[in-house]
């Protein structure tokens, strides 16, 4: 990998690395997703979360039922009512996803070396000699040699809990196994992965199905994450069902890549995917560990140059138990950054961790010290190099928006847009200023209803690096009179806000009659 390709400003002063950092509003162009669960589910946690930088809520359904997730999504709207800040909601499938079920909670002592039986045979308990899977043809899947890994839910990683087995054989309904390390199991569920082994169910299952088409239309996810995406049909599929649903068909897509197959069919599932998620909780174990950072760099490098969102999850495992990560941990995290991610999405630190606010609070600040010392110029020269031309007139437009704002040194990038895409396009250039993205509300019909479109891609920005959005009142029209009116409101935001101050100058990206014009606007 040649040295250019490390996104650094040169050189960094060592008076940057001393000076603390004063706190200031959007302080952190990255986003942060947080799993709402038992640590984290009460109006009060989520304001503190909300305040601390979280952007958008995960609702992960491998756990709990709908009604757990009813609640805790009220709570959300309270909290966000309460702090005036506004928060996407994801929706996280199942999934093919293979589980051992503890009904007993026993704990499960494993010992390196011993042999383990995993069954089909849904009749017999688990224990440290025997464990049934939720999947029956597992035995005409796996082979002799294969590896598989089993452990909690939302794999910690640990060699304490959570174990490697060699398969040995398979006897009828049995998977032979030996035992690779010592470990303690505890708890009521357990998650298999089999190593680059294809698990012949559907990716989206009919349980999945009914909890969209029921809690998810009930209230109008913004994002469905499609867990163990392998190919581009299970996005299409996915997408057609959201569809049929009328109300989500607004709904993006995102692509969780977690296994071998999704790694091997990224580029098509990238060109039908809203966005993706690298979930490298699973792709570690599919992949050797010096593989896993390659595969990240270049699957980020891909999404940028489509100008989709870039989510990196598994960043500070630490912080489930500790308020600081570990210092790999960290700059793992800016790492990240620098490469090009649009957010961080946080699984068991904010589930289930004992330090949920501490550690998105610590995310943002290692995100917000990575971004001063990216390099943008690099980066946008990169990016427009793989444009084709002739440019299209709104892709020519955004790059000309964000080229200006770095030039003027402009404190804010202001940006008209209804359906998002104009708002992405000055994104995928990635500024290094705030860009303040006003969603024009528009009035549809069905023939049947009136309605007005713009809170769906008002939130659906809270996942795109940089984007800061706000809905525009729905009784203004788009005249030229109203547009200079919602400026002024946009620009009074961010005076509030703190980002715009006397003399700054601000960089406007907006739609006049049929064209569309860059301005720039020197605050008095």
């Amino acid at each position: 990998m040649q040295a250019s390709h490390l996104l650094l400003e040169e050189p960094i002063r060592l008076a940057s690395i001393l000076e603390s950092s004063p706190p200031k509003a959007f302080s952190a162009l990255t986003k942060i997703i947080g799993t709402l669960g038992p640590q984290s589910r009460s109006v009060e946690a989520i304001e503190d979360l909300l305040r601390a930088g979280m952007s958008a809520a995960r609702f992960d359904f491998s756990w709990g039922d709908e009604a757990y997730h009813q609640e805790t999504l009220e709570n959300l709207r309270q909290a966000v009512k309460n702090t005036r800040r506004l928060c996407a909601v994801m929706l996280d499938t199942v999934g093919p996803e293979l589980c051992v079920v503890n009904t007993d909670e026993v704990e499960i002592e494993l010992v390196e070396g011993s042999s383990i039986i995993i069954t089909a045979d849904k009749t017999k308990k688990a224990s440290e000699k025997v464990l049934s899977v939720n999947f029956d043809a597992l035995i005409s899947a796996v082979k002799p040699k294969d590896t598989i890994f089993l452990g909690h839910y939302l794999f910690t990683g640990s060699e304490t809990t959570s174990v490697w087995l060699e398969v040995e054989e398979v006897e009828g309904q049995d998977v032979v196994c030996t035992v690779k390390n010592s470990a303690t199991l505890t708890g009521s569920l357990f998650t298999i992965h089999a190593s680059q082994v294809h698990i012949d169910l559907p990716t989206l299952s009919e349980d999945d199905k009914k909890v969209i088409s029921s809690w998810g239309v009930r209230n109008h996810i913004d994002f469905l994450s499609l867990s163990f995406t392998r190919h581009a049909d299970d996005i299409r599929q996915a997408r057609e069902h959201l569809n049929q649903l009328g109300d989500l068909s607004q709904t993006q897509i995102f692509a969780k890549i977690e296994n071998y197959e999704g790694l091997v069919h990224f580029d098509e599932i990238l060109k039908e995917a809203d966005g993706v998620i690298l979930s490298r909780g699973n792709l570690g174990i599919d992949l050797p560990p010096e593989k896993v950072f390659l595969f990240q760099k270049l699957a980020i490098q891909k999404c940028n140059r489509a100008g989709k969102p870039a989510i990196v999850t598994r960043v500070v495992d630490s912080m489930v138990d500790n308020p600081r990560p570990t210092r790999a941990e960290a700059t793992d995290v800016a790492n990240a950054v620098l490469d090009g991610a649009d957010g961080i999405l946080l699984g068991a630190e904010t589930l289930r961790g004992l330090y949920p606010v501490e550690t998105i609070t610590t995310i943002y600040n290692i995100c917000g010290e990575a971004e001063k010392v990216f390099n943008q110029d690099i980066y946008f020269k990169r990016v427009l190099k793989d444009i084709p031309e002739p440019m299209q007139h709104l892709e020519s437009i955004a790059s000309a928006a964000v080229r200006a704002a770095a030039k003027v040194s402009a404190s804010v990038l202001v940006v008209f847009t209804s359906s998002g895409r104009a708002a992405r396009l000055i994104a995928k250039y990635r500024p290094t200023m705030p860009v303040l993205c006003v969603v024009v509300p528009r009035l549809t019909t069905n023939r049947l209803r009136w309605s007005f479109t713009g809170a769906f891609q008002a939130r659906q920005c809270l996942v795109v690096r940089g984007l800061f959005p706000m809905l525009a009142d729905p009784r203004h029209s788009t005249d030229n009179t109203t547009n200079e009116s919602i400026l002024k409101v946009a620009l009074d935001h961010g005076k509030a806000a703190g980002i715009i101050k006397s003399r700054d100058r601000v960089v406007v990206c907006q739609k006049v009659g049929d064209s569309a014009v860059v301005k720039i606007i020197e605050i008095e």
